[in-house]
């Protein structure tokens, strides 16, 4: 494939971007005429796509735990698209359990996946932004990333990593002239709910964690978002002159996360008078 000439044409790095959100990025990069390299575990998955998109379209292979592929796909992408405009770190997993059923090799290996790749790829895409004074990297957490509930600890452990990284990065790398962009999606008509990995249950959470469990089993496919229009969401919000830093998708995410707000001011309010003044302070 070769180098974007027009200037108004990016240049895409997406990973997981051959199902669920990262899918509709890159069919809406895309439609937009821009160029992508989809990074992937199974490039196979990618061939009808790229036969459909053969200027466009490159596919290389990533698992974003292995730091050596890290480096291979971003030269890949870097070669083939002539520079980096828009990093999507996109690729993770689903996760259900308590945190005493969570083993530590489960632990790790979702934040592995889910706070390190993505961490591992923003730096590596860094140095070339910053030689262009451009660029954005969009960081798909969820609405996990700022909130957590019964069972999913793990999960919302390691996106939330990702959102307090995240916002440091924004500010260090703003005056640079590269945007950042927090994706905090709720529920959408993605793979997600069907391929979520489990932790072994214990019976005393089974009023809590296996509620939760079954719920987001049953709700596979019946989710109420649309990832095309979320894809459509990104891609506008893209284009504003100022761009926030969070871009919530979908209703649910937004009530959450509103919800969430809501809890923690009126934990503030209720010990505001342990923590501040002559109750805490030297005179």
């Amino acid at each position: 494939m070769s180098s974007p000439s027009d200037s108004a044409t990016r240049g895409w790095l997406i990973t997981g971007a051959n199902s669920g959100f990262g899918a509709a990025f890159t069919r809406a990069a895309l439609a937009a005429g821009d160029a992508v390299v989809a990074a992937v575990r199974r490039p196979g998955t990618m061939a009808e796509l790229a036969a459909a998109h053969p200027d466009r379209l490159t596919v290389v292979a990533l698992d974003v735990a292995d730091a050596e592929a890290c480096q291979r796909a971003v030269h890949a992408a870097e070669s083939a698209l002539g520079r980096i405009d828009v990093l999507v770190n996109n690729a993770g997993f689903g996760t259900v359990g308590a945190l005493e059923e969570t083993t530590e090799d489960e632990l790790r290996h979702a934040m592995e996946v889910m706070f390190f790749g993505p961490m591992r790829l923003t730096r590596l895409a860094l140095p070339g932004m910053r030689r262009r004074r451009g660029g954005a990297i969009v960081q798909l957490t969820s609405m996990g990333g700022l909130l957590a509930f019964a069972g999913v600890g793990t999960y919302a452990a390691a996106k939330g990593a990702l959102e307090q990284a995240s916002e440091a990065l924004a500010a260090e790398v703003g005056p640079l002239g590269i945007r950042v962009l927090i994706v905090e999606p709720g529920a959408f008509r993605t793979e997600f709910n069907g391929a979520i990995a489990t932790a072994a249950p214990l019976p005393d959470y089974a009023a809590t964690v296996r509620v939760i469990r079954d719920n987001l089993a049953a709700a596979d496919g019946r989710q109420p978002g649309d990832p095309a229009k979320a894809a459509r969401a990104l891609l506008a919000t893209l284009a504003l002159p100022d761009p926030p830093l969070r871009l919530p998708l979908g209703d649910d995410a937004v009530t959450a996360i509103r919800a969430k707000l809501a809890r923690v001011e009126g934990d503030i309010t209720a010990t505001a008078h342990l923590g501040t003044g002559p109750a805490i302070n030297f005179p």
